[in-house]
């Protein structure tokens, strides 16, 4: 089933502190010497992967969804890189400060890692493939928001953005003024939210289901064709790491086929 490397007190200089971050090769890695990979970059990397070392409770799976995805010929094999988030995780997946003042945004600070200094490590050590259509990242709640700023910000470097809950109503929907054009790119979007799936967030009311249909919309009306962006609302669907991995197979069959 592949390999999780774990490594520790990686120093991000665009931060100023050290990360963790968590490699996954797929068991083609060492079957295939001579093939190059794509790579999915994933935020909240202590989730992401069924493995001792990961959080005690719920996870993604997302090394097991992915060999699945293989083994039944759906998906080619992928790399995938897990970042951890820390302690100021609101903002460090936060693009732009709050309106309200509560979060100082370090989100560009964290972009920056994953573009000038964790991207061109991986592609120095690792077997992958080059291009935007290549090269994915995907998380959950504002680690959705941030997978789609990066989609926004590096159109050039990633080209499939997966999010899945996606906090697009912060800063007071900032993403869709940020989001105002299509970038005439190759580019693949999947957006996901449960139906009804809402959160009270210190007081913050976040409506995820009509907020993520919103964002589709939004981006339909920028141009983005069916082919480009996809839109999943689950019935019953709520704000959790199960019902991430739930709907995470389905996510990836449609973003990295």
């Amino acid at each position: 089933m592949g390999h999780v490397h774990i490594v520790r007190d990686l120093p991000s200089p665009q931060e100023g502190f050290s990360r963790t971050v968590r490699i996954y090769t797929p068991d083609a890695y060492d079957s295939m010497p001579w093939h190059r990979f794509p790579v999915l970059y994933m935020h909240d990397g202590q989730n992401v992967f069924a493995h001792p070392e990961s959080a005690l409770f719920d996870t993604w799976c997302a090394n097991l969804a992915l060999e699945q995805a293989v083994d039944s010929g759906h998906l080619e094999p992928w790399i995938i890189v897990a970042v951890d988030s820390g302690q100021g995780r609101l903002q460090e997946y936060s693009p732009w400060d709050d309106a309200g003042g509560r979060v100082k945004a370090r989100g560009e600070s964290y972009a920056r890692f994953l573009v000038e200094h964790l991207k061109p490590l991986v592609d120095q050590h690792y077997r992958t493939r080059d291009g935007a259509e290549w090269t994915g990242a995907m998380g959950s709640s504002l680690g959705g928001l941030m997978s789609l700023y990066l989609g926004s910000r590096y159109p050039n470097i990633f080209g499939r953005i997966g999010a899945l809950s996606p906090t697009v109503m912060w800063s007071n929907s900032r993403l869709f003024s940020e989001w105002g054009t299509h970038p005439r790119r190759w580019t693949r979007i999947y957006l996901d939210a449960g139906e009804q799936e809402f959160i009270h967030a210190d007081g913050v009311p976040l409506d995820y289901g009509r907020g993520t249909r919103a964002f589709y919309e939004h981006l339909k009306t920028l141009g983005y064709a069916d082919h480009e962006v996809s839109l999943v609302l689950e019935p019953g669907g709520e704000h959790h790491e199960r019902d991430w991995q739930r709907r995470l197979p389905l996510a990836m069959r449609w973003l990295l086929a």
